[in-house]
């Protein structure tokens, strides 16, 4: 069995497909009064509008210089109902990434979220161990009606997991924070914070992690246990005891 974490679910007998939603995708259109662009943004990120914005909530795009600032760390607080999770964001790793995140938390856009996915795929050769975040649908198929390019590179330099050294499977360590998508270059607003060691592919946009306080919080979430719904698993469900980004804001950082 290989694991791959997308935005969407799908599941079959040789490949588990994690997304961030379990229930019944619900249409929300984007807010009148905000116009959606048409084109790119014409900086290095190149963000650009979604054909379909079925699935949508539209705050803008971000500011897009032609030279995006790849130096110093953001920090973002991630207050929840168990409590803050502080988050460093890191430039160097994911520029585009990074200011996407930035753009998206002064937006508010995450404010109000439910952690909509948790997993726990323990049994070898499986290992995915993530809380998934950042759709305010909180059913997986959520975007913020643009898409970005993925970055790779951070991911590429993480550790092989042990049998692969071609390095097509990775370990993405405990406080790992990392973009979730649907496939190559469909970045948006999902993410995901690794609470222990799991094997993915190398297609994961690594762009910070989370400190040790937070770990603590992410730490009671897990402890909670899933919610596997009408449609998950014991392994893969919604947080039992829920997990509500009830506000996130920029903290601190260079």
């Amino acid at each position: 069995m290989s694991l791959t974490l997308t935005r969407r679910l799908a599941a079959t007998a040789a490949t588990v497909v994690l997304t961030g939603g379990l229930a019944t995708a619900t249409a929300s259109a984007a807010p009148t009064g905000t116009d959606v662009p048409t084109e790119p943004t014409s900086g290095a990120c190149a963000f650009a509008p979604l054909e379909d914005q079925t699935y949508s909530t539209f705050v803008g795009m971000p500011q897009d210089p032609a030279v995006t600032p790849s130096r110093g760390d953001s920090q973002v607080m991630l207050a929840t109902n168990h409590g803050d999770i502080p988050i460093v964001l890191e430039r160097d790793k994911a520029p585009c990434t990074v200011l996407n995140f930035e753009f998206l938390t002064r937006a508010k856009y995450f404010d109000g979220t439910n952690c909509h996915r948790l997993t726990a795929y323990t049994t070898p050769p499986a290992a995915l161990s993530v809380l998934q975040c950042g759709d305010p649908l909180g059913t997986g198929w959520g975007d913020p009606g643009y898409s970005f390019k993925d970055e790779l590179d951070s991911a590429q330099a993480l550790e092989n997991w042990p049998g692969f050294p071609d390095g097509s499977r990775k370990v993405y360590p405990r406080g790992t924070l990392a973009m979730a998508n649907g496939g190559p270059d469909t970045n948006g607003s999902q993410f995901f914070l690794v609470y222990a060691d799991s094997r993915l592919r190398p297609d994961y946009t690594v762009f910070g992690h989370v400190t040790e306080e937070g770990m603590k919080v992410l730490d009671t979430i897990v402890a909670g246990g899933i919610d596997p719904g009408t449609e998950g698993t014991p392994e893969d469900g919604a947080p039992a005891i829920g997990a509500t980004i009830e506000r996130a804001k920029r903290s601190g950082g260079h």
